[in-house]
């Protein structure tokens, strides 16, 4: 599993990856949403955690570019109280989940392994859909 981290709490991103490093979960991190876009031009992310409220480019659209870059990615939303209703419509806009900030690690890992589960469940039925249209002749 490879997650990615985009917030502009550079404290959140280093203390994070040090943890999930520590346990040996391979983290990215991106400090900006145009920055975490051009990671993932190169790089294999399975779980973005996205912080919804950051400066320039904020979560939403950065969620929606992801989406436009690998549908597969899973991407959880980070927010505050203030912005529950955002965490809402990154829902609607393909998020799979959002957590309220600050988040406790222990969160971050149960959520992060949650989707990565989820990834690998819909990857083996497209999987074995393309098997079948393979035998079939399709």
């Amino acid at each position: 599993m490879r997650i990615m981290i985009v917030d502009d709490e550079e404290r959140l991103l280093y203390t994070t990856k040090k943890l999930f490093s520590k346990i040996g979960i391979d983290v990215l991190t991106a400090s900006s949403g145009e920055e975490a876009l051009r990671l993932l031009e190169s790089e294999t992310v399975h779980v973005v955690f996205l912080d919804i409220k950051m400066p320039g480019m904020g979560g939403l659209k950065v969620l929606t570019e992801i989406k436009k870059i690998d549908p597969m990615i899973e991407v959880i939303m980070l927010t505050g109280h203030a912005a529950l209703e955002s965490a809402v419509e990154g829902i609607q806009l393909g998020a799979a989940d959002y957590l309220i900030k600050p988040v406790s690690m222990k969160s971050l890992l149960s959520k992060s392994e949650e989707a990565f589960e989820r990834r690998k469940k819909l990857e083996e039925k497209i999987h074995l859909a393309r098997s079948r249209n393979v035998v079939r002749g399709d």
